[in-house]
């Protein structure tokens, strides 16, 4: 749970689901990222679609980390920079955070279906 402190005097909680929920879907928002996946017991799972796979929040400073898959053919570099570039502005936009780092992992290539 990360806390900002308004100048009010009150108290804004910001839970790690819900930073990893804008990141996730940010990162789905990207060209070429067909969906986020999940490691799970060494397996790559689909389990939560929206969702990144990490998220630490260290004064005020957010480092995300991502899982996705990508559409064969796609320019990996350039969807990667893609993603780190929306879930930046994401992040920095809705919670007012700083955010450091968006580490993207590019854990499988998806084949179009009917495409020979």
């Amino acid at each position: 749970m990360t806390e900002i402190k308004k100048e009010s005097g009150g108290i804004v909680r910001i839970a790690d689901e819900v930073l990893m929920k804008i990141a996730g879907t940010a990162a789905l928002e990207a060209e070429g990222v067909t969906r986020l996946t999940w490691r799970s017991g060494g397996k790559t799972v689909r389990k939560y679609p929206a969702k990144c796979t990490s998220v630490v929040v260290k004064n005020k400073t957010v480092t995300i980390g991502l899982l996705v898959a990508v559409s064969f053919g796609a320019k990996i570099h350039e969807v990667s920079m893609d993603v780190q570039k929306r879930v930046k502005t994401a992040i920095e936009t809705m919670t007012g955070l700083s955010v450091a780092e968006v580490n993207v992992t590019v854990g499988a290539i998806i084949e179009q279906k009917g495409k020979a």
